[in-house]
């Protein structure tokens, strides 16, 4: 442990009145044994061939262990303290977003195979080293567009990272103030102090006003700026000078991508220290962990000299006793109490080190056993024990299960829910109506309509000349081999999801 004298401070200093008591108190008690002899009425060249000298009787005396109990026990009792309390899981629960530039200068390959590649690199990495937190994902060009919500399942988000190329938006541009208010908009519903990355490799000078208003409209929300791309290159550089302007505007740190681990520190880094500043603030006074514990030991230690033989001073254990029972409750034993831990926190921890089968065993919490249950991918546990819990976020995680278990309408029903609890929730918006579309896919596959546009047309050369013949795909035949095809091809879905959005906002980003 280091001590920082800096930050050093007792959480209850008026336990500390007890040691000036326990030193009042051996003071009294030592005097009187010192004019003990005196006060007796035997002759003083008597005395000393009367008095027996037991083997306890010389050294310490009863009352100077008394005494330093009892001042040990105050000191202990006040709380000293010099580290933070804060649970070893909140530096990853940050909320993060990674809005992705689909411009088709993300295709340059000076950063090998592709910068767009080495952007969907960093977006694995990431969200593999903030397992259990929250990532959300957004591309965008001429337009921005929300991909998918902040979510903890990091095979959903590496399943649509994958996808994103730069021709699934038509428009062209870089709509870096969009992406700040789409981020703006959809970390409102996730707890106060979300990052928003930019991962880019240039910036629209004419969009400068707009970023600079919406990111000073975030609020809590950080951005970062991501260069992918390499500099000092005449033609297929980067144009460091719009990127500094784009971070300029939106009052972020500007970083470059290196391919190295300093990346991801980088961006965690920043994201932790934001959440923590935001928590702090809305939460005021900050918990410190109690030190008060360790001396315990001594406690223990020195109790055991009441039991000296030649000492019978009896209720020296009796007032070591009132001072352990009258010291908090609520100190943390650290590594003592690991064998004391309940349920919940040996699921915790369990749940933290990626255990999670182990972690729903343990859990008697109904969302906690549902989130282990889910991550280990046992569905039908997992909607046991969210179906228990009649809250917003209980639906919601009933929807999440009911998709994994394909029973769409039960899921698109449980959003619906949460939505009635809780109106307005970004995220059960998003899902619930990603759920509506897949609902009418399914049904248009059902009645012979395809559901989207032939993947691709192919000349046929053999039979007409200069004719063009398309090629459809082949229609599901059932719900498994229609969502198995949808699996296959989620670029397809974000191709069409991005026109439809871009076609309800009037072809404007």
């Amino acid at each position: 442990m280091d001590l920082d004298l800096s930050v050093f401070h007792f959480l209850r200093p008026w336990w500390l009145l007890g040691i000036p008591v326990a030193l009042l108190l051996w003071w009294a008690r030592r005097g009187e044994l010192d004019t003990a002899g005196r006060d007796s009425r035997i002759a003083p060249a008597l005395l000393p061939y009367l008095i027996v000298k037991a083997p306890g009787s010389r050294g310490p005396r009863p009352i100077d262990a008394l005494g330093l109990i009892l001042a040990v026990g105050a000191l202990a009792a006040a709380g000293p303290t010099w580290q933070r309390d804060d649970p070893v899981f909140l530096d990853n629960v940050a909320p993060l977003i990674v809005a992705v530039d689909l411009s088709p200068s993300m295709d340059a390959a000076d950063v090998p195979p592709s910068r767009l590649e080495a952007a969907k690199h960093v977006l694995r990495d990431l969200a593999a080293r903030r397992a259990g937190a929250r990532t959300g994902l957004i591309a965008y060009a001429g337009s921005s567009h929300l991909v998918l919500p902040p979510t903890d399942d990091t095979n959903l988000l590496d399943l649509f990272a994958q996808a994103l190329s730069t021709d699934l938006i038509a428009s062209q541009g870089r709509d870096a103030a969009g992406a700040i208010a789409l981020a703006t908009r959809v970390l409102a519903a996730e707890r106060a102090g979300g990052t928003l990355l930019l991962l880019t490799d240039g910036a629209d000078p004419q969009q400068r006003d707009a970023v600079r208003k919406n990111a000073q409209a975030a609020r809590d929300m950080q951005i970062l700026v991501m260069a992918v791309g390499q500099t000092g290159q005449a033609r297929s550089g980067i144009d460091t000078a719009a990127l500094r302007d784009l971070a300029d505007a939106a009052g972020a740190p500007l970083g470059s991508l290196t391919h190295k681990i300093d990346d991801l520190d980088w961006i965690a880094l920043h994201a932790q220290q934001h959440f923590r500043a935001v928590q702090d603030a809305q939460a005021g006074p900050a918990h410190w962990k109690d030190a008060g514990y360790w001396l315990c030991w001594l406690l223990a230690a020195m109790a055991l000299l009441a039991i000296r033989r030649g000492w019978n001073v009896a209720w020296t254990a009796s007032l070591l006793v009132a001072i352990m029972l009258g010291a908090p409750q609520d100190t943390r034993a650290g590594a003592l109490a690991d064998a004391f831990l309940t349920a919940d926190q040996q699921g915790r921890l369990a749940f933290e080190q990626g255990h999670y089968d182990v972690a729903a065993e343990h859990f008697r919490d109904p969302y906690w056993k549902g989130r282990a249950a889910y991550d280990a991918g046992n569905y039908a546990d997992a909607l046991a024990a969210f179906a228990t819990m009649d809250t917003a976020e209980g639906y919601f995680y009933v929807g999440n299960t009911q998709t994994r278990l394909r029973q769409y309408d039960a899921a698109l029903a449980a959003y619906e829910q949460a939505l009635a609890l809780k109106p307005g929730w970004q995220p059960a918006m998003v899902n619930r109506d990603i759920v509506t579309r897949l609902l009418a896919a399914m049904s248009q596959e059902q009645q012979g309509q395809p559901a989207e546009p032939p993947d691709r047309t192919i000349a046929d050369k053999t039979a007409q000349a200069g004719k063009i013949a398309q090629v459809p795909v082949a229609q599901a035949t059932s719900e498994d081999m229609w969502l198995r095809n949808l699996s296959l091809s989620p670029a397809r879905f974000l191709r069409g999801k991005f026109a439809a959005e871009d076609a309800a906002a009037g072809g404007r980003p």
